[in-house]
C-alpha cells in the first residue's frame, strides 16, 4: 500500500470527501512549544480559576452523588442544569424557559446539530466574513454553500446582507439561516451595533429568516456591558447557542441550545442518535459550580484578566507594527483581527513566523471562499501577560522584514493576496 494514498477514499460518504483539518488544530503541535509565543489557540485562561474551589466542588460531587453522576442521563440534559443556564441567559437579558434548552457537549456540538437539522447539500447559509472556524467546519460537513457578508467595526454589514437577500430572492433562493456571533466576535473581536441588531431583526421578519445567534463571549465585555440579544428581539426566529467554556472551563464540555419547541425536539433526536446523552458528571459539576460558588465574581476576574491582556497587546501593536498594518480594537472577548499590507500572504508567512518563535492563525481559516489572505487572528486571552509584548515584537520584526522583501521583489507592482482558491499555490495548513 502506498503511504501517500488513502485506500478508503472510494468508500467515504460525499460529505467527508472535502473535509480537512482546520488551520488552528494544525497549529497546536508546533505552537505549543515553550519557545514560541502563541497567539493562535482561542483558549480561556483557566489558570485564573480558583482551583481549590474546583477541586472541592468535584470531590463533594463524587462523594455525595457519585453513583448518579456516573450514570446515563436524558437526551435533553438535566432539568436542574437547564434552569441554571436560563438564569445565566437572564443576566444578559436573553429570554428563555428551561424547556426550550438542549444541553450539548460544548457550543461546537450545538452548531453541528443545528447544521445537521437544517442543511442539505448545496443549501445556502449566510455568515459574517470572517466567521468562527468551527462554524464553517459544521457547515462544511453538511456541504453547505456558505455566503459571507463583510464586517466593519460595528459588526456585520447588515445593509450588504439586505442586498444579498434581495439577490437571492431574485434567484428564487432563500438561505436556511443566518449565522452570527454578535458579541465580541471570533475572530474579528467586534460587536454588532444596537442599530444593526434591530435592522437584522426587521430583515428576519421581512424575509422569513431564521437566525443562529452564537454567544460565547457576551458576559466578557471588559466594562461589564450587555448587548441586546437577537433572541430578545425576534424570539421565534432565533436559535441561540451558549457555552460554559468561556465563563467556567472548556474541559467541562457544556453548552446549550435555546430553540423553538419543534426545533428543540428535532435537536434532541439528533443528539440521541449521535451520543445518546450529555455526561451527567460534567453537567452536575457545572450545577454545583453555579449553585455553590460566586460564579459572577469569577466572570469579573476573567474580564479583568482579558482586559489587561488586550491592553498590553494593543499598546504593543501600536509600538511595533510597520506602517500599513491595521487591527481591530476589541471591547471584550479574546481576539484582535489584524490586516497586513498588500503583498503579504498570512498563510505563506506562517512558517516564517514559527521560525521567528511566534504563532497566529491565518485569516483564510475563517472564510469558506478563499478570502482572508491579508488577515490574521491574534488571541490575547491565553499567553502569559509578560510574553504578549515579546510576541508582538517578534511579529513586528517579521512584518517589517517581509515588507522590505515585497518591495524589493515587486516594486510598485505588488500582487493582491486577499483571496486564493483551495487549489492555488501557497503554503497552507489545513483548510
Amino acid at each position: 500500500m502506498r503511504l501517500d494514498t488513502d485506500p478508503y477514499l472510494e468508500r467515504y460518504a460525499a460529505r467527508v470527501q472535502g473535509m480537512s483539518a482546520s488551520e488552528i488544530r494544525a497549529l497546536f503541535s508546533v505552537a505549543s512549544r515553550p519557545e514560541i509565543v502563541s497567539f493562535a489557540g482561542g483558549m480561556p485562561n483557566t489558570a485564573s480559576l480558583d482551583m481549590e474551589a474546583v477541586e472541592a466542588v468535584a470531590a463533594a460531587l463524587v462523594r455525595e452523588e457519585g453513583a448518579l453522576a456516573l450514570q446515563y442521563g436524558g437526551g435533553q440534559g438535566r432539568p436542574e442544569l437547564r434552569e441554571l443556564l436560563v438564569d445565566i441567559m437572564r443576566h444578559e437579558g436573553v429570554p428563555a424557559h428551561a424547556d426550550d434548552l438542549v444541553v450539548t457537549v460544548g457550543g461546537q456540538q450545538a452548531l453541528e446539530l443545528i447544521a445537521k437539522c437544517f442543511v442539505d447539500p448545496g443549501d445556502i447559509v449566510i455568515a459574517e466574513g470572517p466567521t468562527y472556524v468551527g462554524g464553517i467546519g459544521a457547515l462544511s460537513s453538511h456541504q453547505a454553500d456558505v455566503r459571507h457578508v463583510p464586517m466593519d467595526d460595528d459588526g456585520m454589514r447588515v445593509d450588504l446582507l439586505e442586498e444579498m437577500l434581495a439577490r437571492l430572492a431574485g434567484e428564487g433562493r432563500r438561505p436556511k439561516y443566518v449565522y452570527t456571533v454578535p458579541n465580541h466576535q471570533n475572530p474579528a473581536g467586534v460587536s454588532l451595533s444596537v442599530e444593526r441588531r434591530h435592522r437584522l431583526a426587521e430583515l428576519a421578519e421581512v424575509h422569513d429568516l431564521l437566525i443562529l445567534e452564537d454567544n460565547p463571549y457576551g458576559l466578557l465585555d471588559f466594562d461589564g456591558r450587555t448587548w441586546p440579544s437577537l433572541r430578545e428581539l425576534v424570539p421565534e426566529r432565533v436559535i441561540y447557542v451558549g457555552t460554559m467554556s468561556k465563563t467556567f472551563a472548556p474541559g467541562v464540555r457544556t453548552g446549550w441550545v435555546a430553540a423553538p419547541p419543534p426545533v428543540r425536539d428535532k435537536l434532541v433526536l439528533l443528539r440521541e442518535a449521535a451520543d445518546l446523552c450529555p455526561a451527567n458528571l460534567t453537567q452536575m459539576l457545572v450545577e454545583r459550580w453555579l449553585t455553590t460558588q460566586p460564579w459572577q465574581e469569577q466572570v469579573k476576574r476573567f474580564r479583568s484578566v482579558y482586559h489587561e491582556r488586550a491592553e498590553v497587546m494593543l499598546r504593543a501593536l501600536e509600538a511595533e507594527m510597520p506602517a500599513g498594518v491595521e487591527w481591530t480594537v476589541p471591547s471584550g472577548g479574546f481576539y484582535v483581527w489584524l490586516t497586513v499590507p498588500a503583498g503579504i500572504d498570512t498563510s505563506d508567512l506562517l512558517a516564517k513566523a514559527i521560525n521567528h518563535r511566534v504563532a497566529y492563525v491565518p485569516g483564510r481559516g475563517f472564510y469558506g471562499d478563499g478570502s482572508g489572505g491579508d488577515k490574521m487572528r491574534l488571541c490575547f486571552s491565553y499567553p502569559p501577560v509578560e510574553r504578549i509584548h515579546e510576541g508582538i515584537v517578534r511579529l513586528g520584526e517579521l512584518l517589517h522584514a517581509e515588507l522590505e522583501l515585497v518591495q524589493a521583489v515587486y516594486g510598485d507592482d505588488i500582487p493582491d493576496m486577499r483571496r486564493r482558491g483551495p487549489d492555488e499555490p501557497g503554503t497552507q495548513l489545513g483548510g
